[in-house]
């Protein structure tokens, strides 16, 4: 028969272990909550190549100024909010826009904001430059001329309706000349295909200095073109 001391110091015994083993299942969860966290994925602001003022006369100082600071840094600030509201379990921004069709349109189009920018920004340097051998060759073998891509370029650009983007794209080994609403782009939806090039024609990449002349614009920013860098994301 057990004592009263016994019957005390047994309970205790098991109190003890359920609590040690409530602590030890609190800090597992916990730990497993902060991994989940850290492989979250999450959008960040490329740092710019060049200063605000590098890009001008073709793209002004306070343009470039407004668009990086503001226009951008809004897009990474409401696209991570979202990834969490959302709970989100895509892990790089390529699954996320391959299955961007299962989530709000808040995450969509500033995922495509934050995403957008950072390869606008890379794509343009004050350095001038031309279309390197192998992309070059593609650009005549496509297009016909180099000049006859950046007409049938402009001419998408120019004519696009709204918002958006028009792209330069590789889908398979062939090149082609897409526009995207709003800040959709060619890696959205299953048929995803690969941007080379993408040019802003949201107003507010150019309307300060260009005002309505988006056809001046697109002209212009042939001149701060990074060939070198469309060239090393040929496939």
């Amino acid at each position: 028969m057990l004592t009263r001391r016994k019957f005390i110091k047994n309970t205790g015994k098991g109190l003890v272990g359920t609590m040690l083993a409530g602590s030890l299942l609190d800090v597992e969860e916990a730990s497993a909550l902060e991994n989940e966290a850290q492989k979250r994925l999450s959008f960040t602001q490329d740092r710019l190549m060049y200063t605000y003022k590098d890009l001008a006369p073709y793209i002004d100082a306070l343009t470039m100024e407004i668009h990086y600071t503001k226009h951008h840094t809004a897009y990474i600030k409401s696209v991570n909010e979202a990834i969490i509201a959302e709970n989100v379990m895509e892990q790089t921004a390529h699954d996320l826009f391959k299955d961007v069709a299962s989530y709000s349109d808040k995450l969509r189009n500033n995922a495509g904001g934050a995403w957008n920018h950072n390869f606008f920004w890379e794509s343009m340097t004050p350095k001038v430059g031309t279309p390197p051998s192998k992309l070059a060759d593609m650009i005549q073998a496509t297009f016909g001329s180099c000049e006859q891509f950046k007409e049938q370029f402009a001419q998408a650009a120019v004519t696009h309706f709204g918002s958006g983007w028009t792209w330069l794209v590789d889908h398979k080994g062939k090149m082609e000349i897409i526009s995207t609403s709003n800040q959709d782009n060619p890696l959205m939806g299953p048929a995803q295909k690969t941007p080379l090039l993408g040019l802003d024609v949201w107003e507010h990449a150019y309307y300060l200095k260009y005002q309505n002349r988006r056809s001046e614009y697109v002209q212009n920013w042939w001149n701060v073109v990074h060939w070198d860098k469309v060239a090393e994301r040929l496939i």
